[in-house]
């Protein structure tokens, strides 16, 4: 078993989707970022990375890259599941958490959960989201950004 740690934040800025787990979550701002800046995903993708020893998500897909530009963050999380399984790895569980003063998270984590899921050809019940406020404190209290945090067990398949 292997276990590895995400973590991931973006800049909340006017003219842009908000995007978590590849939810599109109605809010008047949206995450800053090359890709669809889904922070959540990337968290997931580091700790998924990280457990297998195949680096993060810089290395794979560049902010530097005009490829990843506006590049859906589910499509890159299938890509980082095919290279769990080309390197004999399986998922054993993914947790994370969305910290957020705003929106509320609770309407859409089952869709996430269900994204996360069915991305990587994984069961539900292997998939745990949840959300948590900073009360008003730092960055993501005072609703300038928006961080996640995953932690993951792979197994070797």
């Amino acid at each position: 078993m292997r276990i590895g740690t995400g973590y991931d934040v973006h800049r909340l800025t006017e003219g842009r989707k908000l995007i978590l787990g590849g939810v599109d979550i109605p809010y008047e701002k949206g995450l800053l970022g090359h890709s669809d800046a889904d922070a959540l995903l990337h968290a997931i993708m580091d700790a998924l990375l990280g457990a297998a020893a195949l680096g993060d998500i810089g290395k794979h897909f560049p902010d530097t890259d005009p490829a990843y530009l506006g590049a859906s963050s589910l499509e890159l999380l299938k890509q980082v599941g095919r290279l769990l399984k080309e390197n004999s790895y399986s998922v054993g569980n993914i947790d994370a958490t969305v910290i957020a003063q705003k929106p509320k998270m609770l309407p859409y984590i089952e869709e996430m959960c269900e994204n996360i899921a069915s991305t990587l050809g994984i069961s539900i019940s292997q998939v745990n989201v949840k959300a948590t406020t900073e009360e008003g404190l730092g960055f993501t209290g005072e609703g300038a950004g928006i961080s996640a945090q995953a932690v993951c067990l792979l197994e070797r398949a």
